[in-house]
């Protein structure tokens, strides 16, 4: 990897979503919009790299709805929340990711049905926005980070800007580099 390449501005830290063990020697953060077609074409490169490399990468998702180009991004992003603070985020992430499609309050209702959460409280998180400043916090981090689009990911601290069709040999790369 580049050494000019732009650095991450925030570590992953324990208020992040991730899966894989901290002590992984790839992490990868990915600045993602859950309406975003490239996102939706990386979120199948990110499950094939997690199958692949195990327990040598930690993966993180933050928001980062570009809510100029897609309308649903953030109200998307704040249903990933308020499924998170029911335990089940990287369900919801899966689910809406699978129906990139259909955004709209009454599908993501449907999908919290789906998921078994409680929908009074669901729906009520959502009336409420009380997730925007989370989705907000995420926003901002990455453009500290110069993010400016979607998806922009992060391995180990340096941004790759790569084909994501490659990345999941990068990530191997990086990771036999750390053994």
């Amino acid at each position: 990897m580049d050494m000019n390449t732009p650095e991450l501005n925030k570590p992953a830290t324990s208020e992040d979503h991730s899966l894989g063990p901290d002590s992984a020697s790839v992490t990868l953060i990915e600045y993602g919009d859950y309406e975003c077609p490239y996102c939706r074409q990386a979120y199948v490169v990110v499950a094939e790299a997690q199958q692949r490399l195990g327990d040598n990468l930690r993966y993180v998702f933050r928001n980062f709805p570009l809510t100029e180009v897609h309308p649903h991004a953030d109200r998307a992003a704040q249903a990933a929340e308020a499924a998170d603070a029911q335990g089940r985020f990287w369900e919801m992430h899966t689910v809406l990711f699978e129906n990139q499609d259909a955004l709209e309050d009454k599908d993501l209702i449907a999908y919290a049905r789906e998921l078994d959460l409680d929908i009074a409280r669901f729906r009520d998180d959502l009336t409420n926005r009380k997730y925007e400043l989370r989705v907000k916090q995420d926003l901002l981090s990455g453009i500290d980070s110069g993010v400016n689009g979607t998806p922009t990911f992060f391995i180990n601290g340096f941004r790759y800007d790569g084909p994501p069709d490659v990345l999941t040999e990068v990530l191997h790369e990086v990771a036999e580099r750390s053994e």
